[in-house]
Formats: C-alpha cells, sequence, structure tokens
C-alpha cells in the first residue's frame, strides 16, 4: 500500500502518478518496468517517487487493487440490476471487460496481468468478490445472490460455487490474451463453459 505521504497529495496528483504507472505497466510487465520511466512521466523527482511507494511492485498492487474495487463495484451494481441472477451478472460482467479491453492502453495493461499471473496478482484481482477473509465485500455479494436458481445446499457451497466461476472467469480472460481471441471468439467460449455449469455434467 502506499505510504500516508501519497494520500497527502492532491487528487490530480495522485491521479498523474497513477496515470504513469498504468502507461509503463501497458508498456512492458512488471518485472521490467522502469521506475525512471514513471517518474519522468509523472513530472516528479526519484526521492519523491520513494516517499510515496516502497517500490514499483507497491506501486502496482496497489494500481492493480484499485482495478479491482472498481470491479467489485461494478459486479454489486450488475448482480443488483440482474436480480441476483449469478449467471447473467457473470456474463453481462465479461461482454463489459471485453468492451474495456478495446481501449489499447488497458488491453495492453491487462494482458500483462494476465500473461503473468501468479498467486498474488490472481488474489488481488480477486480480493473484493470471494475473499473469505474479507467478511464485509464477501457478504456483500452472498446476500445479492439469489440462490434459489441454484443447486446448492448451503452458504459453504455458494462460496465454492463463486471460487469456480471466478477461476472460469480468469481462465477465459488469460486465453482471451494468450491466444488473442476476437471478442467474438472469447465469449462463445465463456458462454459454453458458463452452459456447461448451468446445466452440470453428470447425466441422471
Amino acid at each position: 500500500m502506499p505510504k500516508q505521504t501519497f494520500f497527502h497529495l492532491s487528487k490530480d496528483k495522485q491521479d498523474t502518478l497513477i496515470e504513469a504507472a498504468k502507461k509503463e505497466f501497458s508498456r512492458v510487465p512488471l518485472h521490467e518496468a522502469s521506475i525512471a520511466n514513471i517518474i519522468k512521466s509523472a513530472g516528479i523527482p526519484r526521492g519523491s517517487f520513494y516517499q510515496y511507494f516502497e517500490d514499483k511492485e507497491d506501486l502496482f498492487y496497489y494500481l492493480l487493487n484499485q482495478l479491482s474495487v472498481k470491479n467489485h463495484l461494478r459486479f454489486i451494481s450488475v448482480l443488483q440490476e440482474k436480480n441476483g441472477d449469478l449467471f447473467e451478472t457473470l456474463i453481462t460482467n465479461f461482454q463489459f471487460m471485453l468492451e474495456v479491453h478495446r481501449d489499447q492502453e488497458h488491453k495492453n495493461f491487462f494482458r500483462n496481468v494476465y500473461l503473468n499471473m501468479n498467486y498474488k496478482n490472481e488474489k488481488t484481482l480477486a480480493y473484493h468478490v470471494y475473499e473469505e477473509n474479507q467478511k464485509t465485500q464477501y457478504f456483500n455479494i452472498i446476500k445479492l445472490i439469489d440462490t434459489t436458481k441454484l443447486n446448492i445446499h448451503n452458504e459453504q457451497e455458494l462460496h465454492h460455487v463463486i471460487k469456480i466461476v471466478m477461476g472460469i472467469t480468469f481462465q477465459n480472460l488469460v486465453q482471451l490474451f494468450a491466444k488473442d481471441y476476437s471478442d467474438e471468439e472469447a465469449l462463445k467460449n465463456y458462454l459454453v463453459q458458463i452452459d456447461l455449469l448451468k446445466r452440470g455434467l453428470l447425466k441422471n
């Protein structure tokens, strides 16, 4: 997380630094990113950077976390619009992500995130969706899901369902970039997998 001095900056200065970071992390993956490029783009001295963040990893995960918060809020909003229908929410959310990725910088940023996916990246992205120890965020979603449409017996099973569908969503986003799918191909694959989940895999 940023140091307290970062939060003392005006919003304009915060946004300038974050945009500079996103530009650099869109250009190359985290391990290749240059603090020199970030501070040049942001127009700040190197010493100031270290007053705000420990290192480039600190800045990267703060940026990723902020995007995760936005994704969480959008997920909640769509879930409310869909009257708690989990699968309709997932599909609408996936379509939205495809639309957002049409912006080249945004697309490049997430390509670098997903193609260099590790446990910390995935955990940060999912943090506001199903992380069990984040009770507030978790229960915000649990309360909104219409469980009468799901073949589950208790909240613990619902928790596992959410983990499964989020895992499928992540994997489809990875494949979108790894195989350079078109939006149509990516959505088609996602819909097939969601439909398989809805129908179940074991014949009666």
